[in-house]
């Protein structure tokens, strides 16, 4: 009978394709970040177009993506579609309220806040989000290293660590969102505007760095357990 430490000796992930994955990026972040930054600022900037519209017509870059995935690896791109869920949701802010500088830095506060709650929300959904967010970054996208990721499903360990990722991602974001909001009624609007976008890249690189080390101490946690589960079953054989 195995026991439960056994069930984190994870299968190690097959050799990546440098190709598949190079594209991989290139498709990523050309269709789900520059694409869109450059098209919304060319409509709003240079052709007076509404934010909502402009918002709206930027989304069509991570649908195309979309497409081109199904059509490429017969699979959605799980980044493509939190993007786009992200500027669906920008733009729906973007028609709440008036447009001073206090309410757009309200604004700015719900479209991160309503993203720690769609990752809170994915925890009642069979896999959180941060197991579709970490396999764009673990994987090549072939079908090999995406059915080597699915299948570590199975192993608790796993299940744990993408679900606790998930849960601070979320909690964080919501917090972030109180706080800037709270901060946007109490702090002068031009000091605000300097602090609001310090406070968001300085929370995701937080994150960012928090999420990398966590999943380095979760996989060797892992392996040590694995390896004393090795160890037990060799000493009892």
């Amino acid at each position: 009978m195995s026991t439960p430490a056994a069930h984190d000796a994870r299968p190690a992930p097959p050799k990546r394709s440098a190709g598949a994955t190079a594209l991989g990026w290139i498709l990523t972040i050309g269709l789900n970040v520059v694409a869109p930054l450059i098209t919304y600022n060319v409509l709003t900037k240079d052709h007076g177009w509404s934010e909502f519209s402009a918002l709206l017509l930027s989304s069509a870059w991570p649908v195309l993506e979309s497409a081109i995935s199904l059509a490429w690896r017969r699979k959605l791109d799980e980044f493509a579609v939190v993007t786009l869920v992200f500027l669906v949701i920008t733009a729906v802010v973007s028609l709440v309220g008036a447009h001073s500088a206090r309410a757009l830095l309200i604004k700015d506060s719900g479209v991160t806040g309503l993203f720690g709650l769609l990752c809170l929300g994915t925890l009642l959904a069979p896999r959180p989000l941060m197991f579709y967010f970490s396999r764009k970054f673990a994987t090549d996208g072939t079908p090999e290293s995406t059915a080597w990721w699915n299948g570590l499903w199975q192993y608790e360990g796993f299940r744990t660590t993408l679900t606790r990722m998930t849960l601070v991602w979320g909690l964080t974001y919501v917090a972030e969102a109180i706080v800037r909001v709270a901060l946007a009624y109490t702090l002068p609007t031009e000091t605000m505007l300097v602090v609001s976008p310090i406070m968001i890249y300085a929370v995701l690189g937080a994150l960012g760095v928090w999420t990398a080390r966590y999943a380095k101490r979760s996989q060797a946690e892992g392996e040590r357990r694995a390896t004393e589960a090795a160890a037990q079953a060799a000493a009892t054989s």
